[in-house]
């Protein structure tokens, strides 16, 4: 009789242990996601927070069919508040991280995680130095490497007949990548490389310069409440009515329409994707976003929105094991999902293979401004520093 009680026992702390390890398989992985939220550029991690929570609240808290929480943590434009918040994530056990949108900031978070053995999926910046030699099995991006825009700067330089051109950008890493991106595929003149602060607002010394200089066209980049002040102050200056202005798409985005008024009008921009897009997944995404938030999605959004769905397949891959790396590697390397840019794939240092596209900024049919798709500027593009990555398997 003893016997029996206690083998009725055992059989039943076995089923309770059963019970605990289905709850604790049901577990949602949690996501790292560390963004500018703050600062005048924190409707950019805005933008992205909204657009992968849309992507999860699309699978119904899922993606790839696994249960998913993001950790959010506002880095407020500071390396070191990254840093620490990627640490302070990892000691908690995250093994999955995204959400950065500047290269410096990046550039404080990625070594610590990879080092770690978890993974970093960039949905925004792309810097040269982690495209090449420090290039990781754990670091993938889904967004571009920083030079693609502007190597189709270049090209869309050469073809608009701009012979005498001014560049500017922020002294970052992500600013010098803009100005040698464009300067490898443009033909012309370069008449000045003038770099600015990443958190300046006066532009008045530069617009001087500008004045004098009069070149046939700029390419500038400046992201953010940067980029809003400076396409203010050119416009403010009478510069955008003698001297076109060139720029990435990420330097006139529909909220930096939308805060400058008409300063940007017939400016045009290079990206990866426009909202006017004629693609069924794209025109969805658009809607969807506007009906969620209220608000047009900015090429931060869609990027955010393809990242959910690039992770999504890591994690239909493993099961959300994250403990399977080579499985998780394995999918991001050949991903299987619907881009809303269109043809996606990844290169051998884990950057994405894409189109390249030109836009100008013109009035649509509700009678706003707002970036409509010229043609496809490159096709297949792939980034220069592929050849110097070395991939560990």
């Amino acid at each position: 009789m003893i016997k029996k009680q206690t083998l009725g026992g055992v059989a039943a702390v076995l089923s309770v242990a059963v019970a605990m390890g289905t709850a604790v398989a049901a577990e949602p992985v949690k996501i790292g996601f560390i963004a500018t939220l703050s600062t005048p550029a924190g409707y950019i991690g805005e933008d992205e927070r909204d657009a992968f929570n849309l992507a999860i609240k699309q699978g119904d808290g899922k993606l790839g069919g696994v249960p998913v929480q993001l950790v959010i943590e506002d880095d407020g434009l500071k390396p070191a508040n990254a840093k620490q918040a990627a640490d302070r994530l990892l000691q908690s056990g995250v093994k999955l991280f995204t959400g950065v949108n500047f290269s410096n900031v990046l550039a404080a978070v990625v070594p610590s995680v990879v080092k770690s053995g978890a993974f970093y999926v960039s949905l925004n910046p792309g810097p040269s130095n982690f495209a090449g030699e420090k290039c990781d099995p754990n670091y993938f991006v889904a967004s571009y490497q920083n030079d693609a825009f502007h190597t189709a700067g270049g090209v869309a330089a050469n073809e608009l007949g701009y012979k005498r051109v001014v560049l500017l950008a922020p002294n970052y890493q992500a600013g010098r990548d803009a100005i040698e991106g464009f300067k490898r595929t443009y033909k012309g003149e370069v008449v000045a490389e003038i770099y600015t602060k990443l958190d300046q607002s006066d532009f008045s010394v530069e617009l001087a310069r500008l004045r004098s200089l009069a070149p046939e066209a700029i390419y500038q980049f400046h992201p953010g409440g940067t980029g809003i002040n400076f396409v203010k102050q050119y416009a403010a200056a009478g510069l955008n009515k003698t001297i076109p202005m060139l720029m990435p798409s990420f330097s006139m985005d529909a909220r930096m329409i939308q805060a400058t008024g008409d300063a940007s009008a017939g400016s045009y921009t290079t990206g990866i994707w426009s909202q006017d897009f004629n693609n069924p997944q794209s025109q969805a995404f658009v809607k969807a976003f506007k009906d969620a938030y209220g608000r047009v999605p900015t090429d931060y959004a869609m990027q955010a929105y393809d990242t959910a769905q690039l992770i999504g397949v890591g994690l239909k891959a493993t099961g959300g094991d994250l403990s399977k790396a080579a499985e998780f590697r394995a999918a991001l390397r050949k991903p299987e999902f619907t881009s809303l840019r269109g043809k996606f794939s990844m290169n051998t240092n884990q950057h994405p293979i894409q189109d390249l596209y030109l836009m100008r900024i013109e009035k649509d049919s509700a009678g706003g401004l707002s970036p409509h798709l010229v043609r496809k500027l490159v096709s297949d593009d792939k980034d220069a520093y592929a050849q110097f990555c070395k991939m560990p398997s």
